[in-house]
């Protein structure tokens, strides 16, 4: 009884292609959905968020907290408490960015309600 030792190798290289083609298509689809999560403005209006209705904290949440911590006291990022800051140099780094920190994160719309809301935090 000789068997052919080659058809096991192929019988795994189709296997192996059509799982590396269906990972593709399912990779596609989710790249879609995570580049809706990443946007700060999709992300706002999803939450049913307009300008009348901005909750600074909750955008924060969303938007800040990976770089400077869950309880805002700093991580990678300076610390947003206690900030030694005037209220046009909060803003101007919101809207302008500064070092690592990018620029307009915060829809100009929101900015007054965002500076405010920053500024209060202890």
């Amino acid at each position: 009884m000789n068997r052919n030792p080659v058809i096991p190798y192929i019988l795994i290289m189709i296997f192996g292609l059509a799982l590396i083609f269906f990972l593709a298509v399912k990779g596609l689809g989710d790249s879609k959905e995570l580049a809706k999560e990443r946007d700060p403005e999709a992300q706002q209006e999803e939450a049913g968020a307009t300008a009348g209705e901005f909750d600074p904290e909750g955008f924060a949440k969303t938007s800040c907290i990976g770089c400077h911590g869950a309880d805002f006291g700093g991580g990678m990022g300076p610390p947003l408490k206690g900030m030694d800051l005037s209220a046009d140099e909060v803003e101007k780094i919101l809207v302008e960015g500064k070092n690592t920190m990018p620029a307009g994160l915060v829809p100009s719309e929101n900015m007054d309600q965002m500076v405010e809301w920053l500024l209060s935090l202890e």
